[in-house]
């Protein structure tokens, strides 16, 4: 395999670089903070047309027709950058399945304004009672000939700014993934905070009409593991560039800090420290480059993926912790910006599954693999 980038990914790995870096900067994330607010409109407009939002979606619908690894390359620098859009939920959660299993009449109708209009896309795809997304209790039956669903999703991202969320559900045929107007008669969202403060929401279906149905009645439990995939993926990617900035920030904090007439970075300690956090960073970035490149190619990636999140969840989780241990006190004031990569170190390693839920994955991989593979 070869993971020498493309000349189309390092243009837009770049752009989205210098995007985020202008957009993004502490300063900013600061006053958004104060004000309250989560979503930056702002940079989310200055995104869209540069076509990061729409990036994965055809052509033939107004995206820049590329695929998951260019996706990586744009959610390592929204990492970097602790860039708060909602970009895992219309990039991945939405857009990504839609383009896979709509038909051509939903993709232009649902994918063109994300392109077009700045739009934004999710999922419900997480309920209390179920660890798995594929195997909802929520439940949709007809009525009149129209779907109409019941049950509760919680941690949807951007229910509120969202024009469609995919919401999956038990139906006579089997799970089905519905379409659902959040904004409709019997939706019903109440907001929650997650880890690194991004808002979220608890929706409420009592009779809620569905709009559409994403693939065949029954394939909604495959499409939803589909998505998970996919957004546990890119929350491995986002983890590379929290993780890799989190590191070069606390190098150059150590460089700069004196203790006893010395820079802290003199210390062995320290060093040792610093050093183990740089190789997590590289060994999560290879194993999220694998796992890129195998959905890219076509080729098996349920265990690559798996990998990554694993990689995600326990070196980021180390890398953080060093970089909050090597800044000392400083690293607890939220007027400075370290702590900001904590928190989303922490959120991209717990959703969609942590350390123990990913070895249970492998493990399952494993154990259903040929014996002679």
């Amino acid at each position: 395999m070869d993971f020498s980038p493309s000349e189309e990914l390092i243009a837009i790995r770049d752009l989205a670089r210098k995007i985020f870096a202008d957009r993004a900067s502490h300063e900013r994330l600061l006053a958004l903070e104060r004000s309250g607010a989560w979503f930056d409109t702002e940079l989310w407009s200055e995104l869209a047309r540069a076509g990061l939002t729409a990036l994965a979606i055809p052509d033939a619908h107004g995206g820049g027709g590329f695929g998951i690894q260019e996706l990586c390359a744009v959610f390592e620098e929204q990492g970097r950058h602790t860039a708060p859009v909602p970009l895992l939920a219309t990039a991945v959660l939405g857009a990504l399945p839609i383009a896979e299993f709509g038909t051509a009449e939903q993709r232009e109708r649902w994918l063109r304004p994300v392109a077009e209009r700045q739009a934004v896309l999710s999922a419900a795809l997480l309920e209390y009672a179920s660890s798995e997304p594929g195997a909802p209790r929520t439940s949709a039956k007809q009525i009149g000939g129209a779907w109409r669903l019941d049950g509760e999703k919680y941690c949807v991202p951007a229910a509120d700014l969202a024009t469609v969320i995919l919401v999956p559900a038990r139906a006579p045929a089997g799970v089905t993934l519905f379409a659902v107007d959040p904004h409709a008669a019997g939706v019903s969202l109440e907001p929650q905070v997650a880890t690194h403060r991004e808002p979220q929401w608890r929706m409420q279906l009592s009779g809620a009409p569905a709009e559409d149905v994403l693939g065949a009645p029954g394939q909604g439990e495959a499409i939803a593991a589909w998505i998970a995939e996919r957004a546990a993926l890119a929350l491995a990617a986002i983890q590379v560039g929290v993780a890799e900035e989190a590191t070069r920030r606390t190098a150059r904090y150590v460089s700069e800090r004196k203790q006893f007439g010395k820079a802290i970075a003199t210390f062995q300690g320290v060093t040792l420290r610093a050093a183990d956090a740089w190789i997590d960073v590289e060994a999560l970035r290879g194993v999220v480059m694998q796992a890129a490149w195998r959905l890219a190619a076509g080729q098996p990636a349920t265990a690559a993926i798996a990998t990554a999140k694993w990689w995600a969840a326990v070196a980021g989780s180390r890398v953080v912790h060093t970089a909050q241990h090597l800044h000392g006190g400083i690293g607890s004031d939220l007027e400075y910006p370290i702590h900001r990569f904590f928190l989303w170190s922490k959120q991209s390693e717990l959703l969609f599954g942590g350390a123990r839920e990913q070895a249970a994955r492998l493990g399952a991989h494993l154990l259903a693999a040929p014996a002679d593979a």
